[in-house]
């Protein structure tokens, strides 16, 4: 296996690549028009953070792995990019969330309106992006990525929604289960499934390997939410790069706060309900201290490590099986990425 030195080693090379094509080639760079300048500056910002870059490398250590050419994948990984710095920003205007890779989110440095608007152009521009595959890889690929791309923006912005429906309404009714449905929808589409799926299918892959790495990414996709829930509540913030305990200040059902209701008392229940459904202004250091130290008395956070190796480990059996026709060493990677989902510190 990989060693996570190499791992991230190889991230940072192809999200170097994929960088070079968003900045250079898909995003404009200025305008004569002072406002219009001003959008282009804010759909370049966060682009140009500090970032994994972990969608981009699974889509070319896929299609490598498949037996494609990584030259044929690197626009889409791109897109994937493009993908991820778009919802970003409308998600942090979604939670209120005030930090984005180590620095303001970008519409608390401009305003909400101005940063909704430069998400929705991202958004127009990975279409755009998109399309450029068809002299590349030709109009039946073309139309699969496209149908792919489709497929991950419907399952994300549904998973979102649940999520966000569950603290506009105050639900408490909520199952283990449920929370590994919205994961699978918010959460593994856009982070595995399609990354993968959408660098096997630059490769050529057929419909069995597709459906495989379906599995894959479902298992992986939520093993990773669920380590990403906990570096939020623990995890170290100049490492993580988002303010901490931003869940706990939102309201939002992870894994652990379930656990966590599940097995505390009825009087901790009542007190942790109240907490969490105040607003995010309302809530202070006291009551985000208080809900932590719950979930570490009952062991919610050790509960959800647990599943979160149970899914990797599930993931990883999957990955496995699969009959890799390219590059051993680009699978072996695969393999390293499934073991950093859950052991990463940001």
């Amino acid at each position: 296996m990989t060693s996570m030195a190499d791992l991230a080693s190889e991230m940072k090379r192809v999200k170097s690549e994929v960088d070079a094509v968003i900045l250079d080639s898909i995003l404009p760079a200025s305008s004569r028009t002072k406002e219009i300048d001003l959008l282009y500056r804010m759909m370049r910002d966060y682009p140009s953070r500090p970032a994994k870059g972990m969608r981009p490398f699974l889509c070319v250590a896929t299609c490598r792995a498949a037996g494609g050419k990584e030259s044929d994948a690197t626009l889409t990984a791109a897109c994937l990019e493009l993908f991820q710095n778009w919802i970003l920003i409308h998600d942090d205007i979604e939670d209120q969330s005030v930090l984005r890779r180590g620095e303001p989110s970008l519409h608390v440095k401009f305003s909400p309106a101005l940063a909704l608007n430069a998400g929705d152009a991202l958004h127009a521009r990975m279409w755009g992006g998109l399309i450029g595959n068809y002299e590349l890889l030709g109009a039946e690929k073309t139309v699969r990525i496209l149908e792919e791309f489709s497929t991950m923006v419907n399952e994300t912005t549904e998973g979102q929604h649940m999520e966000l429906g569950w603290v506009d309404s105050g639900r408490w009714d909520l199952t283990e289960a449920d929370y590994f449905e919205m994961c699978r929808r918010k959460t593994a589409w856009y982070t595995v499934t399609s990354p993968c799926r959408l660098g096997a299918t630059v490769a050529g892959s057929p419909a069995a390997v597709l459906n495989e790495l379906l599995a894959f990414g479902s298992d992986l996709g939520v093993a990773f939410q669920i380590q990403d829930d906990i570096l939020n509540l623990v995890g170290d913030q100049k490492k993580y790069g988002k303010a901490k305990s931003d869940d706990i200040l939102e309201g939002k059902r992870t894994l652990i706060l379930l656990r966590l209701m599940e097995t505390a008392g009825p009087g901790e229940r009542e007190r942790l309900r109240t907490i969490m459904g105040k607003k995010r202004e309302e809530k202070d250091d006291e009551d985000v201290a208080y809900v932590i130290s719950a979930m570490e008395r009952h062991g919610a956070l050790d509960y959800a490590r647990g599943k979160a190796r149970e899914l990797s480990d599930r993931a990883m059996k999957t990955l496995r099986g699969i009959e890799w026709r390219g590059d051993p060493d680009s699978v072996a990677i695969l393999e390293s990425f499934a073991r950093f989902a859950v052991e990463r510190e940001w």
